[in-house]
C-alpha cells in the first residue's frame, strides 16, 4: 500500500483522537471549574503507527484491505483514574454521551488477564468530518488507575524487548507485582473520600483565588488607589491563613465592592 494511501486512511483516526482529547480534557476542566472532583485524572491518545498496524494484522491474519474493518484499536484513548471506583463512573459518562456510540465493552478489572493485565476497554463508534464527508470510525478507550497504568507500561516495554517470548522468571515477577497493585488500589480506596475532600478544597481555593485576583486587576482602573492597597493587603493576609471560609467571605465582599464601583461608573 502506498504511503499516501496510508495517510488518507489514518487522517480521520488522527482527527478523532485530537477531538476526543479536547473533549475529555475540557470535561476535566468543567469539573475543576465547578469545584468538583473529576473521576478522570489524565487523558492521552494515539494512532497506531503503520508498522504496528501491519504487525497486528499479520498476527491476526487480517488482509491489508480489511484492516479498517477488523481492527478496533487503530485509534486509542487512555483515561487514567485515581481510584478503581472512578472507572465505572467514567464508563457511565461515555455510555451517556450523544457524540459517540458504545460498540463493545471488555472488563479486565474484574476479569484480569492471566498476565496480570487490568483495564476497562470500550470500543466506540465516533463520527468525524473529513474532506470527503462524514466518516464514522471505531476508537478504543482504555480506562485504568494510575497503578494499573504503571504496570501495563512496564509490561508493554518488556513484551517489546522479548518479542512475546518473555522469560518465566520475569513473567512471575510481573505477576507478583500485579497482585501488589491490586492491594495498592484497594488500600487507596479506603482513603478515597478523604483524598477527594482534600482535592476538592484545593480546587475550590484555586478558583476563588483566581476570581479574586481578576477582580483586583479590574479594580485598578476604577478604584481608589489607597482602598486598593488595603484590599490587596487583606487578601494576602487571608490567603496566608489558608482558611477557606474566610476566603469565601472575602470573595463575596470583593464582588460587592466591585459591583459598587461599576454602579458609580455608570451614573
Amino acid at each position: 500500500m502506498e504511503i499516501q494511501l496510508w495517510k488518507d486512511i489514518l487522517n480521520p483516526y488522527e482527527l478523532a483522537v485530537e477531538e476526543l482529547l479536547v473533549k475529555f480534557n475540557h470535561l476535566i476542566k468543567e469539573y475543576q471549574d465547578r469545584g468538583m472532583y473529576s473521576p478522570m485524572e489524565q487523558v492521552c491518545g494515539r494512532v497506531k503507527s503503520i508498522s504496528s498496524i501491519l504487525d497486528k494484522a499479520q498476527k491476526k491474519n487480517i488482509e491489508v484491505d480489511k484492516i479498517e474493518e477488523q481492527l478496533d484499536d487503530i485509534a486509542g484513548i487512555r483515561i487514567i483514574c485515581q481510584f478503581v471506583e472512578d472507572i465505572e463512573k467514567v464508563a457511565d459518562l461515555i455510555r451517556n454521551r450523544s457524540d459517540m456510540q458504545v460498540v463493545t465493552e471488555k472488563d479486565y478489572i474484574n476479569h484480569m488477564k492471566s498476565s496480570g493485565y487490568r483495564s476497562y476497554h470500550m470500543i466506540v463508534s465516533y463520527p468525524v468530518e473529513t474532506f470527503s464527508g462524514t466518516k464514522t470510525i471505531r476508537v478504543e478507550i482504555q480506562i485504568r488507575t494510575l497503578a494499573m497504568n504503571f504496570w501495563s507500561t512496564i509490561e508493554h516495554s518488556l513484551q517489546y524487548k522479548y518479542k512475546q517470548h518473555m522469560p518465566d522468571h520475569i513473567r512471575e515477577k510481573l505477576s507478583r507485582v500485579a497482585d501488589a497493585i491490586i492491594v495498592l488500589d484497594n488500600e487507596m480506596s479506603t482513603v478515597r473520600s478523604e483524598i477527594m475532600d482534600a482535592q476538592n478544597s484545593c480546587q475550590i481555593q484555586t478558583n476563588l483565588v483566581k476570581d479574586i485576583l481578576n477582580n483586583i486587576q479590574n479594580l485598578y482602573t476604577i478604584a481608589n488607589k489607597r482602598e486598593l492597597v488595603k484590599i490587596q493587603d487583606e487578601f494576602y493576609r487571608i490567603y496566608e491563613t489558608k482558611d477557606l471560609e474566610q476566603l469565601r467571605r472575602f470573595h463575596s465582599d470583593l464582588d460587592n465592592i466591585t459591583e459598587g464601583y461599576h454602579v458609580q461608573a455608570f451614573k
